[in-house]
């Protein structure tokens, strides 16, 4: 079955495999080959996401249970689709005492035959911050029982569930039987500081899973073999592959054991990959899904000559938070120092050991604080998740990072500390002195710790503390690279096409900042900076007039959310809601006037009056509205530029759930709202281009795609040269298959004349741009209806 389209779906109690099955005639219809599921495996009750897997090797029951699955994908068989599944190996849903894995764990600690399962130091009782107040306050206000019916058991605030050790006391004093477990119960607020076990980024009720046993591999895959074996998927999406102790080995085992059941299921990782960054060949595995291509459409979108302007405005609303790179190092130190003090510990220690075990004086005399000050700027300078050493070798591509990476720390180490960093850099490469076996689980530590520290210190933390422009804030965007030259952009589809032809392009996730047409819309401001300028500080007064204090930089922020989202339903309380749900997330994620910790609710409280204040204030609403009139066909051309891009480039195009239509979405929760398939089920059936243009435009190149499979499945790619006055303003390059050949251009970066006519540029303004195919095309002719020119040797449309 041939890989030609995506379509992501969450799977939730609400939206189950049945709901999923009925709309699969719909996405026949549209052209989409595969189901690209959400995890299928048993979450927590009521699970919105499944990620929080309490069971790897049984089916969800309130998704339908193994019935349910078998009857999804009995249908898509007979619509001749396939199914790829998302599956969760870096960790375990812990919370509720659902997990009886966990549980076992805890009522028999390291004797557990799970115990192993888990990334647990035994050095001491397992660490469970699960109190809302000192223990000492727990019991004396009576939160903390002996279960009355049942195994035995602690009951804490009335519904947790503890587990006692059978060979402990089971009766008397309280704190005497607390003591004795082989958990240790803690604050909530401790968990950063004191955890004992590796856990999903600063999760605490996600605990890290030890895939690299092979007995652990086993028990948490088998179901996934099974389902693999009865032909009931076809794929696997691995989530969170960085957070693994040695992904290039997990995935060769997979790709192994998938091959030997039968060859050719398709595995993709979700990894972030850095503007530099290539995902290593011999992985085994069909490529990423798809950041990467996120990142590189949205910055051929952006407008170059915008940055500084819009870095200037950002500026001087908030000039702490101005340089990219310092903004990061800050949010990663206050990740580090905050939330993994624990993590970080860990990792100094097993460096420490590594120097004991190295027989050579001078290391053995580094001390531990030499160690947590070198390993802390490292931490901060990686511009990559993590690199991917064994403690005895490292592959070659790791060497431009710690290259780069000891670059930018080394003007932060102390005097005469510069050689500790190195000795960690040389580790990571596989050299120095030290016992191996020390050295392995000394890198292991680092660079499982290096994953989350990036994750959370920059699309977390950083992405919400600066925000010249929030479509370059995105899930994957680099933070240095806020637009990238047409000639970039094919030489990174040329190595896509080379290496990895069948990788995922996506355009939209379950984890995106925002919707892709909201971010296709704020991107038209970086072709017109000074216009946006002029709308801020009119909005500001509007502010101001409606009493608000709350910092510049939050408003500018909570400008380009109200323009990015902005549609018929603005001011009703729905959209009221989501854009608070979204300002509290935001203020919380930067940690500067507010957190997740301590929240400031005063703050909250005067940042949503102003919100709401604009959105339901006349003269606002005209100004915004007013605004969108402006940039709206412009941010039009930039959708369906994206789309056409993500439907004709090298790779399979994923579509995530309900964005065929305009997708003006935040980040989660509001990304995973239900989806209105009637609505899209009547879009597909009318002939109605002009409002639903992105939809039909979807259908047309599914339809190619499905036509001409040799040529969408070749790895063939040739950027084409424009000529011309205009010839910046142009991305173009041919496919070719057996007996097709394609010809595909878009408009970029044309935001300006687009603004200033209202249409496409005209003739005029392209003047003598010709795109230099075998029979040269003039711009003029190629962009007078449409911005993109597609054709399709021998049959074409334009």
């Amino acid at each position: 079955m041939t890989l030609r389209a995506t379509y992501r779906v969450q799977l939730t109690k609400e939206f189950p495999f049945a709901a999923a099955q009925k709309i699969i005639p719909y996405l026949a219809q549209l052209g989409i080959s595969h189901l690209y599921a959400s995890p299928i495996t048993t979450a927590r009750q009521g699970s919105t996401h499944g990620y929080d897997v309490i069971d790897p090797t049984r089916i969800n029951p309130e998704l339908g249970g193994e019935a349910g699955f078998q009857s999804l994908v009995a249908t898509l068989r007979a619509h001749e689709m396939g199914i790829i599944i998302d599956i969760v190996p870096n960790h375990m849903g812990v919370a509720g005492g659902e997990n009886l894995w966990w549980n076992d764990v805890l009522r028999l600690g390291s004797a557990s035959p799970f115990a192993h399962y888990f990334d647990i130091d035994w050095n001491s009782p397992l660490a469970l911050p699960i109190l809302g107040e000192p223990l000492s306050d727990v019991l004396a206000q009576g939160n903390l029982a002996l279960g009355s019916t049942g195994e035995p058991h602690l009951l804490l605030y009335g519904e947790h569930k503890l587990p006692l050790r059978p060979d402990g006391p089971q009766q008397g004093d309280i704190a005497t039987i607390v003591e004795a477990q082989h958990y240790a119960l803690k604050h909530w607020r401790a968990a950063g500081d004191e955890l004992n076990w590796r856990r999903f980024f600063s999760i605490n009720d996600l605990a890290g899973i030890r895939v690299e046993d092979p007995e652990v591999f086993e028990a948490t895959h088998s179901l996934y073999f099974r389902l693999y074996q009865d032909g009931l998927i076809d794929g696997l999406r691995i989530d969170h592959v960085d957070g693994l102790s040695d992904p290039a080995r997990y995935c060769r085992q997979l790709r192994s054991r998938m091959d030997q059941i039968r060859p050719g299921a398709t595995i993709l990782v979700e990894k972030i990959l850095g503007p530099r960054e290539t995902l290593s060949a011999d992985w085994g595995v069909e490529g990423t899904t798809g950041y990467d291509f996120m990142r590189d459409v949205m910055a051929l979108l952006h407008e170059p000559n915008g940055e500084k302007p819009l870095a200037d405005l950002w500026t001087a609303l908030e000039p702490d938070q101005s340089n990219a790179q310092d903004v990061i190092r800050r949010a990663k130190r206050d990740m580090l120092e905050w939330q993994f003090e624990a993590q970080l510990s860990g990792c100094v220690d097993a460096f420490s050991a590594v120097a004991q075990s190295s027989g050579h004086a001078a290391i053995m005399a580094w001390t531990k604080p030499m160690f947590r000050r070198a390993i802390s700027c490292l931490l901060q300078a990686f511009s990559i998740y993590r690199t991917y050493g064994d403690g005895q070798s490292a592959p070659a591509s790791d060497e431009e990072a710690r290259s780069e990476a000891w670059e930018a720390a080394r003007p932060y180490l102390p005097p005469g500390e510069q050689p500790v960093a190195q000795q960690i850099l040389a580790w990571l490469a596989g050299d120095g002195p030290g016992v191996p076996g020390v050295a392995a689980e000394a890198v292991r530590r680092f660079q499982q710790l290096s994953a989350p520290i990036a994750a959370k210190g920059v699309e977390d933390t950083a992405f919400y503390r600066r925000a010249p422009l929030l479509s370059a804030n995105e899930v994957g965007s680099a933070p240095g690279e806020f637009a990238i030259s047409p000639a970039e952009f094919h030489r990174r589809a040329c190595e896509r096409a080379s290496n990895f032809p069948a990788a995922m392009l996506a355009s939209a996730t379950h984890d995106h900042k925002r919707g892709e047409d909201n971010r296709a819309r704020i991107a038209v401001l970086s072709g017109v900076p000074e216009l946006w300028a002029d709308y801020v500080q009119r909005w500001n007064e509007f502010a101001v007039a409606h009493h608000s204090d709350i910092h510049p930089a939050d408003r500018y922020q909570l400008f380009q959310t109200l323009l990015g989202t902005w549609d018929g339903s603005g001011g009703s309380p729905a959209y009221n809601d989501r854009i608070l749900a979204w300002q509290k997330k935001a203020l919380r994620e930067a940690r500067l006037r507010s957190s997740w910790e301590e929240p400031c609710t005063h703050y909250e409280e005067k940042a949503a009056h102003l919100a709401c204040g604009l959105v339901n204030d006349p003269g606002f609403r005209d100004d915004i509205e007013r605004l969108l009139g402006l940039i709206e066909p412009a941010a039009r051309v930039h959708s369906l530029v994206q789309t056409v891009l993500k439907f004709c480039l090298p790779g399979v195009p994923d579509i995530y759930q309900g964005c065929e239509l305009e997708d003006l979405s935040l980040v989660d929760p509001d990304n995973r709202r239900p989806v209105d398939y009637t609505l899209r089920q009547t879009a597909l059936a009318s002939n109605d281009n002009a409002g639903n243009g992105k939809l039909h435009l979807i259908r047309r190149l599914l339809t190619m795609r499905r036509d001409n499979p040799s040529l969408f499945s070749s790895s063939c790619y040739d950027p084409v040269l424009v000529q011309g006055q205009r010839a910046g303003n142009i991305l173009a390059f041919t496919r070719s298959g057996a007996t097709k050949r394609l010809t595909c251009a878009v408009l970029i970066r044309a935001a300006d004349p687009i603004i200033a006519s209202g249409c496409l540029p005209s003739s005029h303004w392209w003047q003598d741009t010709y795109l230099l195919t075998p029979r040269p095309v003039a711009a003029r002719q190629m962009f007078a209806h449409h911005p993109f020119y597609i054709r399709l040797d021998p049959l074409s449309f334009d």
